[in-house]
């Protein structure tokens, strides 16, 4: 799958970062991302995610960071809700005009130079924050969630009145080589904040069985 990344104070300008790596992603979808169309999303829903190169390279950089300096390695994966009945009922411009603002919202919370947005599919983001401790990666959520509401973006489909994002956080010390099943656990506290109704934030802390494992090894 084809993945971009917008990473917070570059020397360009934020808007032309994010619709040039916009453009560069439709090309692409064509081949390998179902149309950008609600029909598409919708069949998108429950998949498993493909992680394309730049998700990957992101996930490995960040994971030997953390086990080199034996830090701590939080991972968000977040989702604007109902995007597909967003895509239906206000069109395709709009729908661009939403992930723009979007990507801005949540590049323009994160905590920390460099740090990057990564985008997932249609309306799915990746932010992968090496050296950050469960409490600052949750209160980072909650400065995504605060700029959406900021934002007060409509959306006539969602019970919330406007646009809200759904939000999985998890939280792991790197051992030995990338795991896999890191992101996975972050995707699936997505799916459990979902569950819970739109805009929620779920969190799961993979420290502990870590060091039951460690232990009884």
């Amino acid at each position: 799958m084809t993945d971009t990344a917008i990473a917070k104070d570059q020397s360009e300008p934020f808007w032309t970062r994010v619709r040039a790596a916009l453009g560069a992603l439709r090309p692409a979808r064509q081949e390998r991302v179902p149309a950008y169309g609600q029909a598409a999303i919708a069949r998108s829903i429950g998949m498993k995610p493909k992680l394309g190169i730049r998700i990957e390279d992101e996930l490995v950089q960040g994971w030997n960071h953390a086990a080199a300096r034996h830090v701590s390695l939080s991972l968000l994966v977040i989702e604007i809700d109902r995007f597909a009945d967003y895509f239906t009922a206000y069109g395709r411009g709009e729908a661009d005009r939403c992930l723009l603002s979007v990507t801005q919202a949540i590049t323009e919370a994160l905590p920390r130079a460099g740090d990057s947005c990564l985008r997932l599919g249609a309306a799915s983001f990746v932010i992968v924050l090496p050296d950050m401790p469960a409490l600052m990666a949750r209160a980072t959520a909650g400065k995504i969630a605060d700029a959406m509401r900021r934002l007060a973006m409509p959306h006539k489909e969602s019970h919330a009145g406007m646009v809200t994002l759904s939000m999985g956080l998890a939280v792991t010390n790197p051992r030995g080589g990338y795991e896999r099943k890191f992101f996975e656990a972050a995707a699936e506290a997505l799916k459990k904040a979902q569950r819970r109704g739109m805009g929620q934030m779920q969190g799961v802390d993979l420290r502990p069985a870590q060091e039951r494992r460690r232990r009884a090894a």
